[in-house]
C-alpha cells in the first residue's frame, strides 16, 4: 500500500486532524487495506470501488540515490461527479499521481475550502507503452491560479515553469498568486518561499534511512495539518521535514511520528534557525 492519499493522510492525521480521502480504487484493492487505513483514523466514506479495473500501481525501482517508477495499472479518472456535495474542509489536497484529476474537479474543489494545496507530480509525468515514466513540461499552468499552498520536487516545478533555477521557479509560481511555495530535495531539506522570501530548511536526521517513499507526501500532510492551525509557514515546513525523516526509517506507511515526537524533532531544526534571503522582484 502506497501513494500520495495513503502518506498524506496518516501524516496529518498522526498530528491530530480530520483526515478524509476521495479516491478511486479497483476491485483488487485488499479489504485489509481499508480496515487497516480506518484503524488509523483516515476517513474513507468517500472512497470509490470501481468493478473490473485495477487499483493504480507502480513499480518503483531505487538505484544510486534515483527513482525509476514504472506504472503497472491506473484506475479510472476522478471526475467531478465523483465529488459528494458534502464534501467542506479547512484545508484540501490535491495529488494526482497519473494525470488523473481535470480543471473542473480542481475549480469544484476551490469551492469547497479556503485552502486549496497542490502537488503536481501527476501532471508532469508521461509514459511509454511499457509504463515507464519519464517527466514532461505541463501546459496547465493556469491552475496555479486557484491554488494557496503548492509542494513538489525542483525536477517537478521546472516541468512547471520551464525555468531550471528552482528558486526562479518558486518566484514564477509565487507571483501567480500562491501563497506557499515549496521545493523538497531530499537530503538536502527543503526551501520554502512565502511572503518573497526564501527559507532553507535542513533535513531532519533520521535514525535509519530504509524506504524514501512518500516523504514528500508525509511531509506536506504534517505541513497542511499545522497551517489548517494558524502556524507560521517556517514552523509548518520544519514539522513536515519532521514527519518525513519518520517515514524513511520504514517500509511503506509504516512509520510515523506522534505529535509530540514529530514536534520535538522539528524544534531541532527550527531553533537552530533558518536560513532566510528576499526574493529578487
Amino acid at each position: 500500500m502506497g501513494g500520495s492519499p495513503t502518506y498524506v493522510s496518516l501524516a496529518a492525521a498522526r498530528l491530530g486532524a480530520s483526515v478524509s480521502v476521495i479516491s478511486k480504487v479497483g476491485e483488487d484493492f485488499p479489504d485489509r487495506y481499508v480496515k487497516w487505513l480506518k484503524a488509523q483514523e483516515v476517513g474513507l466514506s468517500w472512497l470509490i470501488r470501481v468493478i473490473d479495473v485495477s487499483t493504480t500501481q507502480f513499480i518503483l525501482d531505487y538505484r544510486d540515490f534515483k527513482r525509476k517508477l514504472q506504472l503497472k495499472s491506473r484506475a479510472p479518472d476522478i471526475c467531478q461527479e465523483d465529488i459528494p456535495a458534502s464534501v467542506r474542509a479547512r484545508a484540501i489536497h490535491v495529488a494526482p499521481i497519473a494525470n488523473e484529476i481535470n480543471q473542473d474537479v480542481i475549480n469544484e474543489l476551490r469551492r469547497r475550502t479556503t485552502l486549496l494545496s497542490l502537488d503536481p507530480q501527476g501532471f508532469v509525468r508521461s509514459f511509454d507503452e511499457q509504463g515507464n515514466v519519464r517527466l514532461k513540461r505541463w501546459e496547465g499552468q493556469r491552475v496555479l491560479e486557484h491554488i494557496d499552498v503548492y509542494k513538489s520536487s525542483s525536477e517537478e516545478i521546472e516541468m512547471m515553469t520551464g525555468l531550471k533555477n528552482p528558486r526562479k521557479a518558486m518566484k514564477r509560481v509565487h507571483d501567480l498568486g500562491v501563497r506557499a511555495v515549496v521545493v523538497t530535495r531530499g537530503v538536502r531539506g527543503s526551501v520554502l518561499l512565502f511572503e518573497r522570501a526564501f527559507y532553507d530548511v535542513p533535513a531532519c536526521r533520521s535514525r535509519v534511512v530504509s524506504d524514501p517513499t512518500g516523504a514528500g507526501d508525509a511531509y506536506i500532510g504534517a505541513f497542511l495539518a499545522e497551517y489548517v492551525r494558524g502556524k507560521e509557514p517556517l514552523w509548518c515546513a520544519c514539522v513536515g521535514a519532521a514527519m518525513a525523516s519518520f517515514v524513511v526509517e520504514g517500509v511503506g506507511p509504516t512509520v510515523f511520528g506522534d505529535r509530540e515526537e514529530t514536534c520535538a524533532r522539528a524544534r531541532e531544526i527550527y531553533e537552530k534557525g533558518i536560513k532566510r534571503s528576499m526574493a529578487k522582484v
